[in-house]
């Protein structure tokens, strides 16, 4: 006579960044099929949901390795619906079982009922800087003046791990600039004062979340990428160029050339993009003259710009070259 079967169980896995109730196909299948469903944690967030798929789910403390063993002889199912951080109790107490030898084992399956997406760990990252928002006196004190200089440094330290060519340094460095666009959002979900004035408005929209951000960010990648989500045809890079710089110009409705360049970026990259909006429109405008190094500094940038050269970075790399000539005569 063959032995009866050990029976099977199954540890469902689930991710808190998965909307509740969105599982895969073969974990509704165990669920409904199963002998029992077991869940350790009542308040698990899909709980409602396979109540109302009609899969009765048993909610208790970790259940006793041995019983369930017991009950899973004869080729029962059962399903343990863990949560993020499993149970570690019960299987620690499993491989003790199977470990003595003396019992037989029921077929152990890990199946994975939701799978994160690309992007799911932006959720978490949003959690915890809602929570650090509320809860760190610091942070909840924070307007969008006050961290607008953290946001040029932490620009200025991705441009330097980009050029330094350290990715461990890029991806720590993004991660940072990140971290402005959340704080941000945040600030601007609760109402804050974009000025740091108390007694300001918050633009003529009002208060807006991360969500907002997003999808204006996304609306305009769209609307400026006819080429990929419309039936436009731009099949070079200049091409692109020039059909972004045309729907960014219907977008914006400006009347000069020099509308949306920040005069309080560095100088030398200031002028360089004057030089190029310039050189793009077909505008021939004499430089400035004048005493002092201004005028030649800005000459430099503007011929550096025509050449294809990026005036602030060729200047940072000599200043780099010029930091380590420094450090030896140091003698480091």
């Amino acid at each position: 006579m063959n032995a009866p079967s050990p029976g099977r169980l199954v540890l469902l896995t689930t991710s808190h960044r998965v909307a509740p109730g969105q599982l895969s196909w073969p974990a509704w299948q165990a669920l409904h099929q199963a002998d029992r469903v077991l869940c350790a944690d009542p308040a698990h967030p899909q709980l409602p949901y396979l109540r109302e798929a009609g899969v009765e789910v048993e909610v208790a403390a970790t259940p006793d390795a041995a019983d369930l063993v017991d009950f899973l002889a004869g080729g029962r199912t059962a399903v343990l619906v863990q949560s993020g951080e499993g149970d570690r109790r019960l299987t620690d107490a499993l491989s003790r079982l199977a470990g003595s030898g003396r019992v037989a084992m029921p077929d152990l399956e890990l199946l994975p009922g939701a799978y994160d997406l690309p992007g799911a760990r932006l959720i978490d990252l949003v959690q915890v800087m809602d929570r650090i928002r509320e809860e760190c006196p610091w942070s909840a004190r924070q307007t969008h003046e006050g961290l607008a200089k953290y946001a040029m440094e932490e620009a200025f330290e991705l441009i330097e791990a980009i050029e330094e060519g350290d990715r461990d340094a890029l991806r720590e460095e993004l991660g940072d600039v990140l971290l402005q666009v959340v704080f941000h959002a945040r600030i601007a979900e609760d109402g804050a004062p974009a000025t740091g004035d108390e007694e300001s408005e918050e633009g003529d929209g009002g208060p807006f979340s991360i969500d907002d951000v997003a999808a204006t960010l996304i609306d305009k990648l769209v609307r400026r990428h006819p080429h990929v989500f419309g039936d436009a045809v731009a099949e070079t890079p200049e091409e692109v160029r020039a059909q972004w710089l045309r729907v960014k110009g219907e977008e914006k409705e400006r009347t000069s050339v020099t509308d949306g360049v920040p005069v309080a970026q560095p100088a030398l990259a200031l002028a360089a993009k004057l030089a190029s909006r310039a050189r793009g429109a077909g505008l021939h405008v004499p430089l400035p003259e004048g005493p002092g190094p201004g005028p030649a500094l800005l000459a430099l940038a503007v011929e550096a710009e025509r050449q294809g050269t990026d005036p602030e970075a060729a200047l940072r790399e000599s200043a780099r070259r010029y930091r380590e000539a420094i450090r030896a005569a140091e003698g480091h």
